[in-house]
């Protein structure tokens, strides 16, 4: 129908012309949008892998203060063996001087 009616319209001489031009501009018009999907595709997927990075610093600082704990926790039981061993050494030696 579209084609009868530029038949009509343009003219069997300028018709070859007009839908070169035409098909000329519906080729760049569907590269450009074309272009414009792969933009936008690549900056979802920068921004998906921007989320995911932030979500594995969160998970090292996480992971690193539960070391730091339980460095912390190491130590007060370390401290804590070293003291009551100096309390049964203490206990060890009034025994032997009280005898």
């Amino acid at each position: 129908m579209v084609g009868l009616v530029s038949l009509l319209v343009i003219g069997p001489e300028r018709l070859p012309k007009v839908a070169r031009l035409a098909g000329f501009w519906i080729g760049k018009t569907r590269n450009m949008v074309n272009n414009f999907k792969a933009e936008i595709k690549h900056e979802l997927e920068t921004e998906e892998i921007r989320q995911i990075m932030e979500e594995q610093s969160g998970i090292k600082m996480e992971v690193t203060k539960a070391l730091d704990q339980a460095a912390d926790s190491v130590t007060a039981v370390k401290s804590s063996i070293e003291q009551a061993s100096e309390q049964i050494s203490a206990q060890n030696k009034s025994q032997y001087d009280s005898e």
